[in-house]
């Protein structure tokens, strides 16, 4: 999980999980959760003293959310608005080609199917020949290209889902062991 060092406004620095930002602005001072919603832990103090128990209360938080929620999808859910047709993320077209050594020109769909961790691929949904396409036929390819892109899209969020959740496992043994040689020292 990520982290970074952030020092608070009384010099006292943390090491503070991706997910959890500081508050400090007037009476307010505290944690604030931005995770499946978002939850402030207040400090309970205006010097910075409660700092380091809430954002312990924080990240415990944090970290029963990454185990229960899915973790947030960075696919595009909208068209961009300079799309020109009224096809769904992630599919384009018709696209008109001719195949090397053909005479006969193909309409096909243009799919992205994005994959976690990997560049997304491209995938093709034939249409038919220019003699052959019809309006049934562009809307059956239209039905396999929304399920093609549907199923991929379902399998990278349950695969991120997975990765933030192993994450978190690591970030809470990490706290933990800390916790321990902290302990015996």
């Amino acid at each position: 999980m990520k982290v970074r060092k952030i020092t608070i406004f009384s010099g006292e620095q943390f090491e503070v999980p991706q997910g959890i930002q500081r508050i400090d602005h007037r009476a307010t001072h505290g944690w604030q959760l931005r995770y499946g919603g978002t939850k402030l832990f207040s400090d309970h103090s205006s010097d910075g003293s409660g700092a380091a128990a809430s954002l312990d209360k924080a990240t415990k938080e944090l970290l029963k959310r990454i185990a229960t929620l899915p973790a947030p999808s960075l696919l595009q859910r909208a068209p961009s608005q300079n799309k020109t047709s009224d096809l769904p993320v992630g599919i384009s077209g018709p696209l008109l080609r001719v195949r090397r050594n053909g005479r006969t020109r193909d309409c096909s769909l243009s799919v992205l199917i994005p994959r976690f961790g990997n560049k997304p691929r491209r995938r093709t949904v034939y249409i038919g020949t220019e003699n052959t396409y019809t309006a049934e036929r562009f809307e059956a390819a239209l039905a396999r290209a929304i399920a093609m892109r549907s199923e991929a899209e379902e399998a990278y969020e349950m695969a991120t889902t997975k990765a933030k959740r192993a994450e978190g496992r690591a970030h809470k043994a990490k706290l933990k062991a800390d916790k321990q040689q902290g302990a015996g020292a």
